[in-house]
């Protein structure tokens, strides 16, 4: 089958892969796009409850997780949330600041998607979707330095065969697989001699089970400000308790940091110092039953369940100091059992991925194979929850647009 020639091939059309594209396109390259999916971005029309928290205003590379801290932060520095911004506002797009620098769309995220499929129109890119990718091949190249617009690489297609000089993987992770998320970035990764770091789902809800499950059950619904502690990292927000464990912002930020078997702390009363507040209560309202005090600082049906399962219910002026601290540190530091996470099926990102060591932090082309890229989530870069892993599809999509 004869091929046909293009500069840039991008493999996925998600946030990476579409900025990539009109970036290169920017450029005067010839860039096609090829989506398995039956339309680009989905994991875009989902997010944010389907407003699209699109960047996070305060974006640092502390924000990130990754083997090399360090890769990240050249292609942040360069295309920063104000960069992208300011291509929303160009469109039009109305947006909100929600909470901590997280900025969403005040209508839909489909604005975003047809912004990014606008932007690679005028660049004059082809996208394709519905378009699956049978096998991908390096081609032999001089090596002379006279390999300058001569293919590399042939990828043959369910629409097709074509050659390019280079090939951006913008495949992203695991997560999610109802929207279509496969392992089909790492395994050409692999083929062209890329070490991957193990994969796990990240941003994910923590499951219980046995006695700490039994615990929770009929706290399905109940949400409350927590701390939540795994080693030295915590994050302070809201946990939701759910029909299977536990979820909400601060369990979501938690579990990239957490793994099953490790220690798991919750601040149940953030921002107070617990024996202060026991110690003034027990002062003010010496006959109030703990109970009741303890529902006054938490939901009612938490407290209840506390005071069944941890706490006796006694009024508090029978509270000596000895047992007001004991019930203070377990308030601060109360011991969250949790079995496991739910997996990538909720999972918002993949922990892990294609090692940075052998691709460039300026430009994300591998440095075993020229003319080859890799953007967005199957690098080993994870963003915190709130817009960060957008910012990142952007800021790496960018950087190897530039130069593909």
């Amino acid at each position: 089958m004869r091929a046909e020639r293009v500069d840039v091939v991008v493999i996925g059309g998600g946030a990476a892969g579409l900025m990539t594209a009109f970036t290169a396109g920017r450029r005067g390259r010839r860039v096609r796009v090829i989506e398995h999916a039956n339309r680009c971005g989905k994991k875009i029309l989902m997010s944010g409850g389907g407003r699209c928290n699109f960047t996070n205003t305060g974006t640092t590379p502390a924000n990130f997780l990754s083997a090399n801290p360090h890769f990240c932060k050249s292609a942040l520095a360069r295309y920063t949330p104000a960069h992208f911004i300011a291509m929303v506002e160009r469109h039009g797009i109305a947006y909100h600041e929600k909470e901590l620098g997280q900025l969403f769309c005040d209508d839909s995220s489909k604005q975003i998607v047809a912004m990014l499929l606008k932007e690679c129109d005028d660049a004059g890119v082809d996208v394709r979707t519905s378009c699956a990718v049978e096998s991908v091949e390096a081609l032999a190249v001089p090596d002379d330095g006279t390999a300058e617009g001569v293919p590399r690489f042939r990828i043959t297609t369910s629409q097709g065969v074509v050659e390019a000089e280079s090939l951006v993987v913008a495949t992203g992770g695991l997560s999610i697989p109802s929207m279509g998320a496969t392992g089909f970035g790492y395994a050409l990764a692999k083929q062209f001699g890329h070490a991957l770091l193990p994969t796990r789902a990240g941003l994910v809800p923590l499951t219980q089970s046995g006695k700490p499950a039994e615990q929770m059950a009929e706290l399905a619904g109940v949400a409350l400000p927590v701390t939540a502690r795994a080693g030295k990292t915590s994050f302070s927000n809201a946990m939701l308790v759910t029909h299977r464990g536990i979820s909400g912002p601060a369990i979501l930020q938690i579990s990239n940091y957490w793994q099953p078997g490790e220690a798991l702390e919750l601040d149940l009363l953030p921002g107070q110092d617990a024996l202060e507040t026991l110690t003034a209560l027990r002062a003010a309202r010496p006959d109030a039953q703990l109970r009741t005090v303890l529902a006054e600082l938490l939901p009612k049906r938490f407290a209840e369940r506390l005071c069944e399962t941890v706490f006796e219910s006694r009024p508090m002026k029978q509270l000596d100091p000895k047992p007001l601290q004991r019930i203070a540190e377990m308030l601060a530091r109360f011991p969250l059992v949790c079995s496991g996470t739910e997996g990538y099926r909720t999972a918002e990102v993949t922990l892990g991925g294609v090692d940075t060591k052998e691709v460039s932090s300026s430009t994300m082309e591998s440095r075993r194979v020229p003319g080859l890229y890799f953007v967005g989530e199957v690098l080993d870069v994870t963003g915190w929850l709130g817009g960060y892993n957008f910012q990142w599809a952007w800021a790496s999509g960018h950087a190897a647009g530039q130069h593909a």
